[in-house]
């Protein structure tokens, strides 16, 4: 099963679109040791391959980025058997090149989240994972290889900022974090993307662009029910531009799930603790994330 089945997180503007193109679907209600994730994960196929489909905000868009339970999330699906995650977000462009409806598969983060649980191994130990290259290498060389054949405008990199929100940045900070080298701006990459790797998944995040957050100061003429029909529209292009990226990785020919992917050995050296200090219990609750 963990050779054939992709997980797909949705985010902002994809999650009921592409649950719309999941042909048998069926809901799994799975239950973990940091409690039940966002919604139930859908498993079904598209083109020809089996997903794994979480809506990251719930169903409604119920859940705020700091009650997403990432923890959940993540475990949830590898323990549905998922080797291979594929996130989409919505951000906020902080580069001019960078346009409101493009496509930028991220390939750096800054964290500056700070209410979230952003590791399965408290309690159990010293645990330590490379995050130098947060994102694997094979599954972003993918993405941004389809993405050119299919004619969607897409970024090959870019720095994600990842913010508690739920506010917006103040002008100020927007403009610091442009300063620190930031290409983006948002609220959900992190720690889902530190989880997928203490989990030894491949990870790999579309991100996509809505506005220029508020960096860029908006003309004069313009009343805020024109700026939200822009962002809705941006949103709109940047979600079917998304959809069509996913859906041609999923249809095509490239291997997806990389067992001899370093992202998959993550936790080989990770451990620091004596294994006779460790409980036995919380070696059997996190089982899942060594396999």
């Amino acid at each position: 099963m963990s050779e054939e089945l992709i997980g797909i997180i949705g985010g902002t503007g994809l999650g009921d679109e592409l649950a719309k193109q999941i042909a048998d679907a069926e809901l799994c209600d799975v239950d973990t040791p940091f409690g039940r994730p966002s919604a139930k994960i859908m498993v079904g196929t598209i083109g020809k391959r089996k997903v794994a489909f979480l809506n990251r905000h719930g169903d409604g868009h119920k859940l705020s980025p700091s009650d997403v339970p990432f923890a959940a999330n993540i475990f949830a699906l590898k323990k549905l058997g998922v080797h291979t995650v594929i996130g989409s977000g919505a951000v906020g462009s902080l580069r001019e090149k960078i346009k409101p409806g493009d496509l930028v598969i991220a390939d750096q983060f800054i964290d500056k989240t700070f209410k979230r649980t952003s590791t399965f191994f408290a309690g159990y130990g010293a645990v330590h994972c490379e995050m130098a290259e947060p994102v694997c290498g094979r599954l972003r060389k993918i993405l941004c290889d389809t993405a050119g054949k299919i004619g969607v405008k897409t970024h090959p990199s870019g720095t994600y900022i990842c913010m508690e929100g739920p506010q917006f940045s103040t002008r100020a900070e927007s403009l610091m974090h442009r300063s620190w080298g930031g290409d983006l701006i948002g609220m959900t990459a992190m720690p889902e993307a530190k989880l997928a790797r203490e989990a030894q998944m491949c990870y790999g995040l579309i991100a996509m662009p809505s506005d220029y957050d508020c960096w860029r100061e908006h003309k004069a003429s313009e009343d805020k029910q024109t700026l939200l029909k822009e962002i809705i529209a941006n949103m709109q292009t940047a979600t079917e531009n998304c959809l069509k990226l996913i859906k041609a990785v999923l249809d095509g020919d490239s291997e997806l799930v990389f067992e001899d992917c370093p992202c998959r050995r993550s936790l080989e050296l990770a451990v620091w603790t004596e294994q006779s200090q460790i409980d036995p219990d919380d070696k059997e609750n996190l089982k899942t994330l060594f396999e």
